[in-house]
């Protein structure tokens, strides 16, 4: 058995985590042991970042502090935002364009460590990361739409600032704290296809830039990060169509197609983080008035469950309502999944941090299935 195939890794313990745990059988996530609900509704996104990072929840001294470390870190280089202005113009992808000027970053680090064997530099060149990323995105979604760029606002919160340099104009309590919550639910998540992908990197003892660097890049695929963008682009699709959503739901069913934003990988209830998603739209839809993309996701989610697909495993994930809760405040399609990344950079981070206090070199082995024996022929014989 010691040779079994076990294609995507699936099931396979590769490590062990004090971060985060996700039980998929009763829809439950925890972060160092809080259940996800309590944190998203609790604590702020600086708060859990300072969980993932130093093992306990900050006392108010302390995340005051921890915050006016992270807020004096959002100026980015001018140098980069040039970059970003470039790639911007030249109609790149937002994951692409972010990719690109996370590796950047590393350029202008005070820390000239270039491994990751001090533990300390790489929480410090974490922070500076988290709290540039949202200016790289701010900066590109306004240079693509002919703006310029906001400047970072020390006293705003790492979401109520994001926010703000996207649109100019401070958001209200209801946005803000809906952001925030957003930013909470996708801060971690055990060893997905990103986080496995940073630690892999920094088990080499690369930069903490490298690990990111190559989370952002695992989180570009449509089977990892895209699913929120997804969803929301049905929705727009069945908006267009001017049919009732249940009754686009069932032809798109009838024709072999499927509906993103159902099942998981892990979970086989409800996703927990799409219960306080869904109930933050719906605080989003008081707020403004506009009720559509909850009525729209409400129907279709009452409509499947009848059909028996929650019964089956197939429940509704994180992405079904996150990209309605994104579109409701106003924030482009394709920058779903840079948001996304915006988060999850947090946790990507504390799995580096936390996986190389104790490494060892992840090196798995593949089953050879060529040819054996080949006969090399000179070139001048072939």
């Amino acid at each position: 058995m010691a040779d079994e195939l076990k294609r995507g890794l699936e099931g396979v313990l590769v490590a062990e985590s004090d971060l985060s745990y996700v039980d998929g059988e009763v829809g439950k996530l925890v972060y160092r042991g809080y259940d996800i609900e309590d944190l998203a509704r609790g604590a702020s996104y600086e708060e859990v970042l300072y969980l993932l990072w130093h093992g306990s929840l900050p006392t108010a001294a302390e995340l005051d502090a921890f915050a006016a470390d992270l807020a004096a870190e959002r100026e980015v280089d001018d140098d980069v935002i040039e970059t970003v202005r470039a790639l911007a113009d030249a109609g790149e992808r937002p994951m692409a364009a972010l990719r690109t000027a996370t590796s950047m970053l590393s350029a202008y680090d005070p820390d000239d460590d270039e491994s990751g064997d001090d533990g300390e530099a790489t929480l410090r060149q974490g922070r500076r990361i988290t709290a540039k990323i949202p200016t790289i995105l701010a900066a590109f979604e306004r240079v693509r739409q002919g703006e310029e760029p906001v400047a970072p606002d020390p006293d705003l919160s790492h979401a109520g600032n994001f926010l703000y340099m996207l649109t100019g104009t401070e958001p209200d309590a209801v946005s803000e704290e809906t952001f925030d919550m957003a930013l909470t639910l996708h801060a971690d998540h055990g060893l997905n296809a990103s986080t496995f992908t940073a630690m892999v990197i920094g088990s080499t003892m690369a930069d903490v830039y490298s690990g990111v660097t190559g989370g952002i890049g695992a989180l570009s695929g449509p089977l990892h990060g895209g699913a929120n963008q997804d969803v929301m682009e049905v929705l727009h699709e069945i908006d267009a169509s001017s049919k009732d959503p249940v009754q686009w739901v069932k032809d798109t069913r009838d024709g072999g197609g499927r509906i993103p934003g159902f099942g998981h990988r892990v979970y086989k209830v409800k996703d927990p983080r799409a219960v306080i998603l869904e109930e933050k739209l719906r605080d989003l839809a008081e707020s403004s008035g506009d009720t559509k993309w909850l009525d729209y996701t409400t129907a279709i989610e009452e409509y499947l469950t009848d059909q028996g697909l929650v019964e089956k495993g197939i429940a509704p994930n994180v992405d079904f309502y996150s990209g309605s809760v994104y579109d409701t405040l106003g924030i482009p399609v394709d920058m779903y999944t840079p948001i996304f990344a915006m988060s999850r950079a947090g946790g990507w981070i504390a799995h580096v941090a936390e996986y190389q206090e104790d490494n060892r070199l992840i090196r798995p082995r593949a089953r050879y299935t060529g040819p054996e024996d080949a006969e090399f022929v000179p070139i001048d014989e072939r």
